[in-house]
């Protein structure tokens, strides 16, 4: 995303925690990138940030929440708390908290554009993937009451729930991924729903069909089809 905007003439504050990749970036790009290394769930580092963007670039036009992190998780195993919150932490609170230092000026400027990267994974929750689910079921309602709060305002919220896109995240998956797309491609999806300002949207539109027959889905019909589905691998197993 932060490459798709760059590539478009925009001035572009990409953060996050694999300082090389950002250097990469700022050298292709450096009068227009503007690159700092943090974690999302670091709510001061995410205002100083925030602060620093806005006094060399002004105020932006729109804001992304992109980061997260997708574990596989086991309630009965206590090793696995911490990554339950290290989950819910990247995958909800960093959203807030990348939003928040740029709320006031967005709303004094009466324009701007915040969007959330959720996932369909959010509509049910899938075994195995406990943590993640419940973070991005929590994450689109969050969205939701946020787009409500700021209604007249002039600052849109914006909802994306991606189905699979081929990234180190899903290299890992080991089960098929039906209509995974490509980062370039993805991209291009979610910056033209973010240019129309759509409220919720779900890409591919294949996987909008699937997230809605999962939400219709009787429960025990979706327990009796998904007892059995294959898991996302724990990183403390083995």
């Amino acid at each position: 995303m932060a490459r798709y905007y760059l590539e478009r003439g925009a001035f572009v504050a990409a953060m996050a925690r694999r300082g090389e990749l950002l250097q990469l970036l700022a050298a292709e790009f450096p009068d227009r990138a503007f690159c700092y290394t943090l974690d999302v769930r670091d709510a001061a580092a995410m205002k100083n940030a925030a602060n620093d963007f806005i006094a060399r670039a002004g105020c932006p036009e729109v804001v992304i929440a992109n980061a997260g992190v997708s574990i596989g998780t086991l309630t009965e195993f206590a090793e696995d708390i911490h990554a339950f919150q290290q989950v819910m932490d990247a995958n909800v609170l960093g959203v807030v908290k990348t939003f928040h230092p740029f709320i006031a000026a967005m709303c004094a400027a009466h324009t701007g554009t915040l969007v959330g990267i959720a996932s369909v994974a959010g509509f049910r929750g899938l075994p195995g993937a406990g943590a993640y689910s419940a973070s991005k079921a929590a994450a689109i309602s969050y969205l939701e009451s946020l787009r409500v709060e700021l209604r007249g305002s002039g600052v849109k919220v914006v909802t994306i729930c991606p189905g699979y896109i081929k990234t180190p995240m899903t290299a890992i998956n080991p089960y098929p991924m039906p209509f995974i797309l490509d980062v370039e491609d993805a991209a291009k999806r979610i910056a033209l729903a973010i240019e129309r300002k759509t409220a919720f949207c779900v890409i591919p539109w294949q996987m909008d069909l699937v997230g809605r027959m999962l939400k219709c889905m009787p429960r025990w019909i979706y327990d009796r089809l998904f007892v059995n589905a294959p898991r996302k691998p724990r990183v403390n197993s083995g």
